[in-house]
């Protein structure tokens, strides 16, 4: 039985947060391996990359959720007791609930909400100085979501609770002030939407038919009951947050439109070569890390044992630049989705495995579609000048976003 490399750091959680993205797949390169084991937060762990990796964290009987994620990330990011963190029959319940929101004509409504933001947004930047894409997209995607889901929002709300969504998203994997809003954000939300869900109940607040607010406060799980009202409001929190966490998506297809400018008219009208061009943005940009499992039962892979209850990391962006999966894949090169056939173990910026049966992202399609959305309107709806400003991707800091936020100056609207 051959043993698992094992990194020489005593502890590695110092140098993960130096790292960031490239933290794994540069252990992996400099072993020669696609698997070792470090300590994390002290604790022993086991990191993965690549395709059959995938195959295998994705394996419901070799890995759990429960227990996976560190304590920090759930008080911040993911909440505690949602989707992310279930198993077995519990997990497919929660997961079907959460999928029954996802249907072509909701992701449509959805769609255009946020078309509808964009197009009003406009003529205000015309009108405006410098615009700093990313802070309007946080505002337009909380307002378009909020509406979907059935979440009264007033206006003078929304710089907070975008504020607050934004928090909790950047706060999981840092320490110090950031991580500390991110705690009080999430407090914040989860009493908001604990009042909406009570207000529902009693019939106070009349929920639209086939919302995500009507569905999850009506949800009862597989013993019949009613999801307590904490977990409810994490589990509606699961479907704004990531929604809003479109807007770094859609900021680093603006910046690919920009350094490969040939594409704003290959996109333009076009909804097939739109398709390669989101699915590469997805790919080459930094998105989420890395996921996280426990070991369910001790099990022998490809020569090497993983003991029970040992929490496992899978490499999501070093997946997603594999050179044996993706040639060439420091190159931005979206042709090379043409006529691909969806791989759910290759393609992973949100998560693996299948949708109905596994962990990955239940919004993926949303995704795909506000950022399509995104570049028909970027290419189509306005025109713009991008002015000198810091461009950089940083893989070291994660989540990652454009130090600039992406700013665009002179807009005008097309005819």
């Amino acid at each position: 039985m051959a043993t698992i490399p094992v990194d020489r750091s005593p502890d590695s959680t110092l140098a993960l947060l130096r790292d960031g993205y490239r933290f794994i797949g540069e252990r992996c390169d400099r072993y020669g391996v696609d698997v070792f084991q470090t300590r994390l937060l002290l604790r022993p762990t086991v990191c993965l990359r690549g395709r059959p990796a995938a195959v295998l964290f994705y394996d419901p009987d070799r890995f759990q959720r429960a227990g996976a994620t560190p304590l920090r990330v759930q008080r911040t990011l993911t909440g505690r007791g949602g989707v992310q963190g279930l198993d077995g029959p519990a997990h497919l319940d929660r997961k079907g609930m959460l999928l029954s929101l996802m249907t072509p004509t909701a992701i449509r409504q959805l769609g255009q909400l946020f078309d509808d933001e964009w197009r009003a947004r406009v003529p205000v930047w015309e009108r405006a100085g410098p615009v700093v894409l990313y802070g309007e997209l946080g505002r337009m995607l909380t307002r378009a979501v909020c509406a979907w889901a059935g979440v009264p929002l007033a206006e003078s709300q929304v710089d907070r609770r975008a504020a607050d969504l934004h928090a909790m998203i950047k706060s999981g994997a840092v320490v110090g002030p950031v991580h500390w809003r991110g705690l009080l954000a999430r407090r914040r939300a989860e009493r908001w939407l604990v009042d909406l869900i009570d207000r529902t109940r009693a019939g106070a607040l009349p929920a639209p038919a086939g919302s995500a607010l009507q569905v999850i406060a009506e949800h009862r799980d597989i013993q019949g009951r009613p999801l307590p009202r904490r977990i409810a409001a994490v589990e509606l929190l699961n479907v704004l947050r990531p929604t809003v966490a479109v807007d770094r998506f859609i900021v680093f297809a603006a910046l690919a439109l920009h350094d490969h400018p040939a594409w704003r008219q290959r996109v333009r009208g076009d909804d097939d070569a739109a398709e390669t061009f989101v699915q590469e943005v997805r790919r080459y940009y930094p998105f989420f890390p890395v996921a996280a499992a426990r070991v369910r039962r001790s099990f022998d892979w490809q020569g090497y044992h993983f003991p029970r209850g040992r929490r496992v990391l899978l490499d999501l962006y070093g997946t997603n630049h594999d050179p044996r999966l993706w040639p060439e894949p420091e190159r931005f090169r979206p042709e090379r989705f043409t006529g691909w056939r969806a791989d759910p173990f290759g393609l992973v910026p949100q998560g693996g495995g299948e949708h109905t049966t596994g962990h990955r992202c239940a919004g993926e399609w949303i995704t795909i579609d506000l950022m399509k959305r995104a570049v028909a309107n970027l290419t189509g709806t306005m025109r713009y000048d991008v002015p000198p400003q810091d461009l950089a991707v940083s893989t070291r800091r994660m989540p990652t976003l454009l130090p600039s936020g992406f700013m665009i100056i002179n807009v005008r609207r097309t005819a």
